[in-house]
């Protein structure tokens, strides 16, 4: 009996560790969902299984799905990732929204030049105008959630390679680094943190990590995060130091985002002489020529 004691003891403790780490990581991964969904739920376009949507959205959705929205083309639905837009009803809300904003702005114009005595030829031409102007309103709104987006990231990403650098550097793996910077840039960067979670658990799935920040790149669109994962591939190719590695990259980063910042300083003084031509110049004008120009009207009138 007791040749057998030691073989079970051991079977039993390798089955107890291997458990503890598959609960382990079931529960960081429950976790990481968790943080996700409540994440969307606070966004304005989410999944329906998630939160349920207002009457507005399921009314544009409706009305979107009806002119195509749902067999929206792969770079219409990459722009509304790029955006934050991840729910199942973002693309049937957008082409909902751009529909109604072009119906409107035809009938409120139709309405207002219905009483202008002018030719048809030019009512019709008039309210074309007046409908086409609102339909790329969403257009201009995606955009400009884009931008802000890859802003953030371009902004906060060198902070998160110094880090990912500092934590690698004290022994950490990549991947516990990669975790721990997610949850350390959540008080800077919600966006960029969420992200990041993302990735992580793409790669938590089965994702190479090369590919998962690949999509993490396209779903923000910053393209230094295409630069990461090179230097990250390279340094597991040829067997080089990460830590030194993404410390060569963090300092690349800074230097261009220092660049980047000077010139913004040059282009300010041309930006400054449209507001300056068009604001301050005719006040000093009228502050230094006015009381003269007053007193030759005066005298001009006195003869």
């Amino acid at each position: 009996m007791i040749e057998y004691i030691v073989p079970v003891l051991t079977f039993l403790g390798v089955f107890l560790l291997g458990g503890s780490y598959v609960l382990r990581t079931m529960s960081r991964r429950a976790r990481i969902r968790q943080r996700l969904q409540r994440e969307r739920q606070r966004r304005a376009l989410d999944d329906p299984d998630a939160a349920r949507p207002s009457i507005l959205t399921r009314l544009l959705a409706a009305i979107g799905g009806l002119f195509g929205g749902k067999d929206a083309s792969t770079t219409l639905r990459g722009q509304m990732v790029r955006a934050g837009l991840t729910g199942a009803l973002a693309v049937p809300v957008y082409m909902g929204a751009k529909l109604l904003l072009f119906l409107g702005g035809g009938i409120v114009s139709g309405i207002l030049i219905g009483f202008l005595d002018i030719a048809v030829i030019h009512k019709v031409l008039i309210i074309a105008t007046a409908a086409s102007v609102p339909f790329f309103i969403p257009n201009m709104v995606v955009s400009m959630w884009i931008a802000r987006r890859t802003e953030e990231v371009r902004v906060h990403l060198p902070d998160v390679i110094d880090l990912l650098e500092i934590c690698v550097g004290g022994g950490m793996g990549l991947d516990m680094a990669w975790i721990a910077v997610s949850n350390e840039i959540r008080a800077v960067s919600p966006m960029l943190a969420d992200e990041m979670a993302l990735t992580n658990l793409e790669m938590h799935l089965g994702e190479e990590r090369g590919e998962a920040i690949r999509h993490m790149a396209e779903r923000t669109g910053a393209d230094d995060l295409n630069s990461l994962v090179a230097v990250l591939v390279q340094s597991e190719r040829f067997g080089t130091s990460v830590s030194d590695a993404l410390k060569v990259f963090a300092t690349s980063m800074r230097e261009e985002r220092s660049q980047r910042a000077e010139e913004a300083a040059e282009k300010m003084g041309t930006k400054m002489i449209f507001p300056m031509v068009l604001c301050i110049l005719p006040c000093v004008f009228i502050v230094a020529v006015g009381p003269a120009v007053m007193k030759i009207i005066e005298a001009f009138s006195q003869m």
